[in-house]
């Protein structure tokens, strides 16, 4: 359903120098949600869908049941922020998805998560991008 909450989302990204092996195709970010609840009404987050599109344009589809192990309540403006990670065997990538909430009326709605890009550093990137010339 959709319904006229006026729900803000930021993200933040960063690259997982440390965690990531680019020699065995694997490259780590941790990205942080913000959730703005710019409504007058007491919202709850109850699912969440992914799409983490790879380079090659492989599409992984995730779900579940809210985020980090927490279905929220978002007070009226108030902000809910969350980290988590994502891995690739791409250096570049982008995510976008939805998140199913609920008012107290348990009326349920969904939110757009615009999609946002997750980019190794050039350094990383460069010796990936000479492979597939």
């Amino acid at each position: 359903m959709i319904k006229n909450i006026p729900i803000k989302i930021a993200t933040k990204t960063t690259y997982l120098l440390k965690q990531s092996d680019p020699l065995n195709l694997r490259f780590v970010w941790s990205y942080e949600i913000s959730i703005h609840n710019e409504s007058e009404e007491i919202i709850q987050l109850l699912n969440r869908v992914w799409y983490i599109t790879d380079l090659t344009g492989r599409v992984e589809k995730v779900n579940g049941a809210g985020v980090i192990g927490l279905q929220p309540l978002i007070k009226p403006n108030k902000l809910f922020t969350y980290t988590s990670f994502c891995q690739l065997m791409t250096p570049q990538g982008t995510m976008d998805g939805e998140y199913e909430m609920q008012d107290l009326n348990e009326d349920k709605f969904t939110v757009e998560i615009p999609k946002f890009v997750l980019c190794a550093p050039h350094s990383v990137m460069q010796p990936f991008r000479l492979k597939l010339h």
